[in-house]
């Protein structure tokens, strides 16, 4: 197990939207992930990829992850994270907790009694929180994964 438990978030702003938003074409199909199937042409209505994210805008905001303690998550070096503070950390919730005053990423489990911070890949060891100082910054909702490999 790695001695580095941490996998460090760096805060990009607040969720809010300023101005009117662009909405984007949505298809009036889903798209199979295994054998492909002939696509639709039609379009069934528009989709505001924000409201889709940002449920509660003052109390939602954009962190960008770093390293890969969560990939088994599906939460990569780069990802962006949607995260909504006014959530309840329940156990079983991905959330960005500072802990002893660092932010990270990490699943909030209770083992034995004990409540925890779990990482998704096998190489680092839960992280149990008795004792530490921590303060929760909010529920992540939604990761945006870039396939193409670029982070803005």
């Amino acid at each position: 197990m790695s001695l580095s438990h941490r996998t460090p978030v760096r805060v990009l702003g607040r969720a809010a939207r300023e101005g009117g938003g662009r909405v984007q074409p949505l298809m009036g199909c889903r798209v199979r992930a295994g054998f492909p199937s002939p696509a639709d042409d039609h379009l069934e209505a528009e989709v505001d990829l924000h409201a889709y994210v940002v449920k509660r805008p003052a109390a939602t905001y954009f962190v960008r992850a770093e390293g890969d303690s969560m990939v088994g998550d599906g939460i990569h070096d780069g990802d962006l994270l949607v995260v909504d503070r006014s959530l309840e950390p329940l156990p079983g919730r991905v959330i960005v907790i500072a802990l002893e005053g660092e932010p990270t990423v990490k699943r909030l489990e209770r083992r034995g009694g004990h409540v925890c911070l779990v990482a998704s890949n096998p190489r680092f060891a839960p992280i149990p929180l008795a004792g530490r100082e921590c303060e929760v910054w909010g529920v992540v909702t939604h990761v945006v994964h870039d396939l193409l490999g670029r982070s803005p």
